[in-house]
């Protein structure tokens, strides 16, 4: 029996790499690999690439750098090791990888990952392999399902994609070129993913999507679903007991979501919904087909149905043609809305983009010094987000043992890590940080430290009551 190959992963950017990266380790498992943490023993290497952060291609080159001096390392003991580019920068760069970096076997785009058995193979035989067309066929149906103790292994959350591409033709995206038109998949497809999750310890999933809240797939009564129908049956799943989804278009938010918001207390109150800049001007160059009063409608009807929701944002500073006056708006809209954190960036072009030709740059000195005044706003607002916790009772969802002895770590309804001894509530009991992890417990906060809070078990876990310790006679 031959012994197992080794797999690196480097994943870089969104939620939806993170899910392919598994995904991809799913496919390659009966191909008889499994995973390393190191590329020093790694018999094949993949940078799954994200094409939307600044300078993403120089990035990756510079890895495939480094990845031919160990793959060298590799040979002079006598073993191969394979380099394969996937994701966005391989779907937008295709053949020219393989020109400025001749080490690389396999270059394959996002929605080909599936046939990365057959390229391995191929560049084995021919050199290497490259495939970033977008293939007819859905992906999906021909992906293998995830072991039960990988699923176990991977935690108490999972991703799940339920959408790819986008149709919004944003001036400075990438992804309707490297994703593709949106595809939403089926609800019985989604719905034995997430019940195999279910039975397999997940208990929070995260539904997701280059603009997932245009989710129409197919239903069992032949119909288009909306996500927030999807929702609602989600919610019915037994194990299930947190929902979140993204990331969304302030244009797709439709009746059927706000009214999940409403209805399901296992949809967290916590949306991620880029709006990107507060000028109007800006935000129709952008081609966002929105304006922020528009936006702040949007925000207003979740707020109406869940006056606790909370929100967090991308941000563009910088665009083409950006004055200081559009920049003030985006830091009124910042102050108008309040939110729990964001992500802002300078804006930086990517080839083959409506904005990548725009006149107007913005200098560099004033995209470093808007950012900055943007990022300290942001901060405060999160800051004092986290600082409203302290003195409350909030849930947890425990996830895992902490670095601690004794310390457990969970997430509130906000993303918010939380950091818990629970055996300093209750004295006189032993309670294992793993007995508690999948459950969902009131959590006293205490104080705060940088981003995570702090605190205590409010309450003992429900039949999970351990007996007292032997008296010591004392």
């Amino acid at each position: 029996m031959a012994p197992p190959r080794k797999l690196h992963i480097n994943s870089y950017g969104c939620q939806m790499n993170v899910y392919d990266a598994q995904r991809m380790v799913d496919v390659l498992a009966p191909e008889g690999f499994v995973e390393t943490a190191s590329v020093d023993d790694a018999d094949l290497v993949i940078l799954n690439t994200c094409h939307i952060r600044e300078k993403a291609s120089e990035k990756v080159y510079s890895e495939l750098g480094r990845l031919r001096l160990a793959r060298d390392e590799a040979a002079k003991g006598g073993r191969k090791m394979q380099i394969a580019v996937a994701g966005c920068v391989a779907q937008a760069e295709g053949e020219e990888i393989v020109r400025r970096q001749p080490a690389v076997d396999v270059v394959v785009g996002p929605q080909s990952y599936h046939h990365l058995p057959r390229l391995l193979a191929q560049a084995a035989q021919a050199g290497r392999a490259l495939e970033t067309e977008f293939p007819v066929a859905d992906k999906f149906g021909f992906l293998p399902q995830p072991r039960p103790e990988a699923i176990r292994a991977r935690g108490i959350s999972a991703f799940v994609t339920v959408q790819e591409g986008c149709d919004k033709f944003c001036t400075f995206c990438v992804v309707p070129y490297t994703r593709g038109a949106e595809v939403s998949r089926p609800v019985a497809a989604i719905l034995d993913d997430v019940a195999r999750l279910a039975d397999n310890g997940v208990r929070e999933l995260t539904l997701i999507g280059q603009n997932v809240n245009a989710y129409h797939g197919d239903g069992p009564d032949g119909r288009p679903w909306t996500l927030g129908r999807l929702l609602q049956r989600l919610a019915a799943v037994p194990g299930i007991v947190r929902l979140r989804y993204s990331t969304s278009h302030p244009n797709d938010v439709d009746d059927d979501l706000i009214a999940a918001h409403r209805d399901l207390d296992a949809l967290m109150p916590f949306v991620h919904l880029p709006v990107q800049s507060g000028s109007d001007r800006i935000l129709a160059a952008m081609n966002r087909r929105h304006t922020a009063a528009d936006y702040r409608r949007v925000i207003d009807r979740f707020r109406a149905v869940r006056p606790e929701i909370a929100f967090s944002s991308d941000f563009i500073v910088g665009f083409p043609g950006e004055t200081e006056a559009d920049f003030e708006a985006t830091l009124a809209l910042v102050t108008q809305i309040g939110y729990a954190g964001s992500y802002s960036f300078k804006y930086s072009p990517r080839p083959g983009t409506p904005a990548a030709e725009m006149p107007e740059m913005v200098p560099a000195a004033a995209m470093d010094e808007r950012l900055e005044r943007l990022q300290q706003l942001i901060d405060a607002q999160q800051s004092a987000f986290n600082k409203a916790a302290i003195g409350r009772t909030v849930d947890v969802l425990f996830e895992r043992a902490g670095r601690k002895p004794g310390q457990i770590v969970g997430r509130t309804a906000y993303l918010q890590p939380a950091h818990v001894f629970p055996g300093h509530v209750f004295p006189g009991h032993v309670m294992a940080p793993d007995s508690i992890v999948g459950q969902v417990l009131p959590v006293r906060i205490d104080s705060l430290e940088r981003y995570s809070l702090l605190g205590e078990l409010a309450a003992m876990p429900p039949q999970q009551h351990a007996p007292p310790l032997a008296a010591t006679g004392a």
